[in-house]
């Protein structure tokens, strides 16, 4: 039985190690990438792609370069976050073919394509500032797979302790098209998990009137 919302946020822990005889079911797992897929973006340019690992020797040589984390091979699936590059740029065609999924009048695509152009012109002048936008939209969807996995009573822990370009490389990345934002491992919790320490409410939520 699924859990509420906030039995999901107070089940969630960055799980440290998983139970490696434990497997997550197709059915599972693809509930958990859909809550990825369908989480907003910029734009509507949903700039990501995930890359499920269960290949066990795969994530044995991701391992090294994630820290030695255990939970890179104890998981059982390692998805793998991807921010995209070169789909969001105007010259690409995408953003237009994003934008037209919707049925529009030629001026207000127009007006869609030069907003889009001229609100990103300085992020989308190098590779290096589009991936910190298109990353950023990533851990929207990592969030919500997180959540969406512990109303499963599945398990995750967001891994951005590594070292990107060999990551990229084990991946064999074309890191013009993709470039890695971080790993999420899912599983079942091998250990029982310690209580969560957060800052209070009204330390971290002001309203202003």
């Amino acid at each position: 039985m699924s859990k509420t919302f906030n039995e999901a946020m107070n089940f969630r822990h960055a799980c440290k190690l998983f139970d490696e005889t434990k497997k997550i079911s197709d059915k599972d797992i693809r509930e958990i990438l859909e809550a990825g897929r369908k989480s907003p973006s910029s734009f509507g340019m949903e700039p990501w792609k995930f890359l499920v690992i269960t290949n066990e020797e795969l994530k044995a040589k991701i391992r090294p370069f994630c820290w030695n984390q255990p939970q890179i091979t104890s998981c059982s699936h390692l998805v793998v976050v991807l921010a995209a590059i070169e789909s969001v740029k105007v010259e690409s065609g995408i953003p237009a073919k994003r934008f037209l999924r919707r049925e529009m009048p030629k001026e207000k695509f127009d007006f869609y394509i030069d907003l889009y152009a001229k609100h990103l012109k300085k992020t989308l002048e190098s590779d290096e500032n589009i991936l910190c936008w298109t990353a950023r939209q990533t851990y929207i969807a990592a969030a919500n797979m997180m959540t969406c996995a512990a109303t499963l009573d599945i398990d995750s822990c967001p891994i951005e302790g590594l070292e990107k370009e060999n990551v990229e490389r084990v991946l064999n990345l074309d890191t013009k098209k993709y470039q890695l934002s971080l790993v999420l491992p899912f599983g079942y919790r091998a250990l029982e998990q310690s209580s969560q320490l957060r800052l209070g409410f009204d330390e971290v939520v002001e309203f202003i009137n």
